[in-house]
């Protein structure tokens, strides 16, 4: 009975670590996809040290949830009592250090105001100049979004034109509205939109636009974080029992 038991645990705690490797998989393949996304949304947020190194946090916890899940199954399946102790070691460490991210994120969650995107875009944003990095990254977030602005295209009235524009451009092109929302698609009318005719702009803030698309994720994306604090929790669990079981 004892060794139905033991081969129990050890069954369970494969399939525990089975799923820490997934979830490390994803958190390593969310980390990557932030750092390499061609909108550039951590340069927006550069300023805030707790944005600009989550990515990196978040790739450096997928890789060793990742590492650590394949450490488990392979002390689970060949009943290693020193890879045992040493995934709980780890895993109680990153158990620990995602508790306290979260209570981190949860704590300085209030940085990420209106108030604040609106003054970094007054005081770094340079129109349509390309070649800097701010400027480049809130045009693609403005031309993928269809929205202008943090508030609007308010914000943008102290914001100089380009020297040598023609135009008196009250907002930048990239708040035209497009046939496709891609930098790749074509103006609807460039000259009305720079002109001021606001039904050929797009008038809504970013920030509500991005909150509203992304607010449903937020609850996902707290639900996994539960789930896997639980899961870890359990594969700790199951390893001292087997650890103690091993003979």
């Amino acid at each position: 009975m004892e060794g139905d038991c033991l081969s129990c645990i050890k069954y369970l705690m494969f399939l525990f670590n089975f799923f820490i490797f997934l979830g490390g998989a994803c958190l390593l393949g969310v980390g990557i996809w932030v750092l390499v996304d061609p909108t550039g949304f951590r340069e927006i947020v550069a300023a805030n040290p707790l944005l600009f190194t989550g990515a990196y946090l978040m790739l450096a916890m997928g890789a060793m949830l990742f590492l650590l899940g394949f450490l488990g199954c392979c002390g689970a399946i060949r009943e290693n009592k020193y890879l045992l102790l040493l995934f709980f070691i780890f895993i109680l460490l990153i158990f620990l250090a995602e508790l306290s991210a979260a209570i981190l994120a949860f704590i300085f969650r209030e940085n990420l105001t209106r108030e604040f995107f609106t003054e970094e875009l007054k005081q770094h944003y340079l129109r349509n100049n390309d070649t800097d990095v701010f400027s480049s990254t809130w045009n693609s977030v403005m031309i993928t979004f269809a929205c202008c602005g943090v508030n609007g295209p308010e914000d943008f009235a102290a914001v100089p034109s380009l020297p040598s524009s023609s135009l008196d451009k009250a907002i930048p092109e990239a708040c035209c509205q497009r046939e496709l929302q891609s930098r790749a698609g074509l103006l609807v009318n460039r000259a009305a939109c720079l002109s001021g005719i606001e039904s050929f702009q797009n008038r809504q803030g970013c920030y509500t636009v991005i909150q509203k698309t992304f607010e449903s994720y937020v609850y996902l994306a707290g639900a996994l974080a539960i789930g896997v604090l639980a899961i870890e929790m359990f594969a700790m669990i199951f390893a001292m029992c087997l650890f103690r079981g091993i003979q």
